[in-house]
């Protein structure tokens, strides 16, 4: 029996599932979740990542650590880490060329939805739109995102943001913009800050201050990738002196709303 095996076997018996129960949480029939634990069948990747979800284990414990002999009170400590601020995020899926290249997959507006369900399979990513761009350096992962909306104008809706991956929420870097892979909100393109260590949250801001800022715990965060990029068929336009005097009044109501709200979160 394989290490994952053990793993997800002791797992299950650990948060007191039936095999029926975990393989329905999962989406797949009883009789591959027995295969699973038993070491006939492995898990896909979109497989294992939900096991990953369900259980709050990181694909990279699941299928190298022997998990088999935690005790209740040792899991809560580990559950406890893994969710933290230098919680790295799970095994990326990508594509690469015929010489072994990585690709930018591009996910547009209407597989947006899907990509939630898609993010970490092989084949989804295969479907994918995919492309090269030569002034992007080679060391890392990259992404595509065609975004809408105009939360986010002067960039157009129907524009493409390029997005670097982000392996931890440390790497996050106060005030610059990222596409954020959620599972409440979806793919939404923002201004990100970082408040994780002070009230445990991320704060999103659109640069359309129409938009009031939200926040997300880390919990929700599905995949980050940060802003190196964008493509789009419409040239910014000049902005009037009255349209930015507007903004500025636009900014200060804003603060003075989230001043307020501070104040009555301390009674």
């Amino acid at each position: 029996m394989s290490l994952v095996s053990n793993n997800i076997k002791s797992l299950r018996k650990l948060y007191r599932y039936t095999q029926e129960q975990l393989a329905e949480r999962i989406g797949i029939k009883r009789s591959l979740l027995g295969a699973y634990e038993e070491g006939r069948a492995d898990p896909r990747l979109n497989n294992l990542l939900k096991i990953g979800e369900i259980f709050g284990v990181l694909v990279d414990d699941l299928i190298s650590q022997d998990l088999s002999g935690m005790t209740e009170e040792k899991w809560e400590k580990y559950s406890g880490r893994t969710k933290g601020p230098n919680t790295r995020f799970k095994v990326l899926s990508i594509t690469v060329d015929q010489d072994n290249r990585e690709n930018i997959e591009l996910v547009p507006q209407k597989a947006a939805a899907g990509y939630l369900n898609g993010y970490g399979d092989p084949e989804y990513l295969e479907e994918l739109p995919k492309f090269k761009l030569p002034i992007l350096a080679e060391d890392a992962t990259y992404r595509a995102f065609e975004i809408s909306g105009d939360s986010m104008l002067p960039v157009q809706p129907g524009s493409i943001i390029i997005g670097k991956y982000v392996e931890t929420l440390d790497y996050i870097m106060d005030g610059k913009t990222y596409i954020l892979v959620t599972s409440r909100e979806g793919v939404v393109y923002k201004r990100v800050f970082n408040k994780i260590k002070e009230e445990g949250k991320i704060l999103l801001i659109s640069d359309n201050k129409v938009y009031s800022p939200y926040e997300v715990v880390p919990e929700e965060i599905l995949e980050i990738w940060e802003a190196k990029a964008y493509l789009s068929i419409q040239f910014p336009t000049p902005r009037s002196e009255s349209d930015m005097t507007v903004e500025k009044l636009a900014a200060i109501v804003m603060d003075l709303q989230q001043e307020v709200i501070r104040l009555k979160e301390r009674k």
